[in-house]
């Protein structure tokens, strides 16, 4: 989509107050949708259907990452004075402190349900988003946030962070025994950690934060996306060799290269520059290069929308259309066009806006369709209904602030004030 006659004399989209509006009122719809459908009285959150019906009210699997999201936004939501907001933190905080910390090995379960844990294991996935909710507990003084932030970083450092290879294992059994021999490693944990180290970086002024959150970075992107022509490639072996034909969960680990991937480390890797002063020459023109390979490659040329997946060969692996990638791609075009402007990163954010309009929210029902068919029809193949807020929201919120830390650090730093 080029720019209207004359439009380009008006700036960019975020500087403009209906877009702004309009911005804030989808994040208002969200809020709405979640915080009054989604607590589950019995500790937790429910999956939501369509309507904002509990997918199973009964037997709802409760995994760690969707309590940790939950607090994570509704913290963003107290910060901006949303009525309410600050006690979905407090039932979310409770019941990751006291139902999936693991009291007798320490560590955080997977999963649990009403009768206790489904799944015990112990994953670098969820331990990233429980610092995250420690982290953005802690902006608005949750009384249970150092306390969370001090118990989640010992884990990770004592159990999970490898120095020689400056990032994190994966996986591990209730017991902290290897699973499978402990020979996978995932990027999208270690993505989601530096996502989380910058927060708590920004809540504690811990400088080992950040540093750990650049030596990620630079394994992953630099390094290993910089090899392969700035595709992030997404499953190693325990030594992070490139493993090309693995093959696994195709929600957390789907084998070939997510383009949604390249858009959020796009946007990480800006907020890692400014936060570390700006200092690492490659962070910027490797966010250029992740979002242009992510249009060139992962967007849909004819119907719009970012393929789930690609091969190695860089065709469309599983076509589905996600909301994720699309809420990232958002995210990640401001930040570029707040540290590096251009027309194209102007057209590609209107370009994504435009479809999320037409096919991602829900008007009828409120929320977001998190899955489409690659004609951009709602669907339900990997995602059975509406799990959560947490990328919906950020997309809706990150363009009203300042591209320079995490919604719970910018918020306060503008007075409250989009």
């Amino acid at each position: 989509m080029a720019f209207a006659i004359g439009d380009a004399t008006l700036g960019n989209w975020t500087t403009r107050t209906y877009h702004r509006n309009w911005l804030l009122a989808q994040a208002n719809g969200l809020f709405d949708f979640f915080q009054h459908n989604s607590v589950n009285p019995e500790g937790g959150f429910f999956d939501l259907d369509d309507s904002g019906k509990p997918l199973d009210a009964a037997g709802q699997v409760r995994p760690i990452h969707i309590a940790a999201r939950a607090v994570h936004c509704f913290a963003i939501g107290a910060l901006l004075g949303r009525p309410g907001a600050a006690d979905i933190v407090d039932h979310g905080m409770q019941y990751i402190w006291k139902h999936h910390r693991d009291s007798k090995n320490g560590g955080y379960f997977w999963s649990l349900n009403s009768d206790g844990p489904v799944d015990s294991t112990k994953q670098g996935y969820g331990h990233a988003f429980v610092l995250l909710a420690g982290s953005s507990a802690k902006a608005i003084a949750h009384p249970l946030a150092d306390g969370m932030i001090a118990d989640v970083t010992e884990v990770l450092n004592t159990r999970f962070w490898e120095a020689r290879h400056g990032a994190i294992a994966e996986e591990f059994n209730a017991d902290w025994s290897p699973i499978d021999g402990g020979t996978y490693r995932g990027q999208n944990s270690n993505m989601h950690l530096t996502e989380a180290l910058m927060a708590a970086f920004e809540a504690t002024g811990d400088k080992a934060y950040l540093d750990k959150a650049e030596s990620i970075a630079d394994l992953v992107i630099r390094r290993t996306a910089g090899s392969v022509d700035w595709r992030v490639a997404e499953h190693f072996t325990s030594e992070w060799v490139l493993d090309k034909d693995y093959r696994g969960n195709e929600m957390f680990r789907p084998s070939g290269t997510t383009p949604g991937h390249w858009l959020e480390w796009a946007r990480l890797v800006l907020q890692l520059w400014a936060l570390g002063g700006k200092k690492h020459d490659w962070m910027p023109e490797a966010a250029k290069a992740l979002f242009a390979q992510s249009m060139l490659l992962g967007w849909d040329a004819d119907k719009g929308g970012f393929f789930y997946t690609l091969d190695w060969q860089d065709a469309p692996a599983k076509r589905e259309k996600l909301w994720w990638p699309a809420c990232e791609g958002a995210g990640a075009a401001h930040f570029l066009n707040e540290h590096l402007p251009s027309d194209f990163h102007e057209e590609s954010y209107r370009k994504i806006w435009n479809v999320i309009e037409r096919c991602f929210i829900d008007h009828r029902n409120g929320g977001w369709h998190e899955e489409l068919t690659e004609d951009l029809a709602p669907a339900h193949t990997i995602f059975p209904g509406k799990g959560d807020i947490y990328h919906a929201l950020q997309a809706c919120l990150i363009p009203l602030f300042p591209a320079t830390g995490s919604l719970t650090k910018v918020i306060p730093e503008a007075g409250g004030k989009t």
